[in-house]
C-alpha cells in the first residue's frame, strides 16, 4: 500500500486557521468537496457505531420548524 502524503499548516490564531480552511475548501471543486464530506460522514458513523444504513450514500435531509 503506497504511503499517503500529509501536510500541516501552522498558524498563530484561530481566525487565521478559519481563513485558511475556508480558502482551502473553496479552492476545491464542488464534486471534491462533496466527496470529502461523504468520507467524513462515513468515518463519523463508523466511529459512533451507528447503523449500517446510516453511512450509506446520499445526504440526510432534516427540517426544523422554528416559531
Amino acid at each position: 500500500m503506497p504511503l499517503k502524503k500529509i501536510w500541516v499548516k501552522k498558524v498563530d490564531t484561530f481566525e487565521a486557521a478559519n481563513r485558511f480552511d475556508a480558502h482551502y475548501y473553496l479552492s476545491m471543486g464542488s464534486k471534491k468537496r462533496l466527496e470529502t464530506m461523504q468520507v467524513l460522514r462515513e468515518m463519523y458513523f463508523k466511529m459512533k457505531g451507528g447503523e449500517k444504513d446510516e453511512s450509506g450514500k446520499g445526504l440526510r435531509r432534516v427540517v426544523k420548524i422554528v416559531q
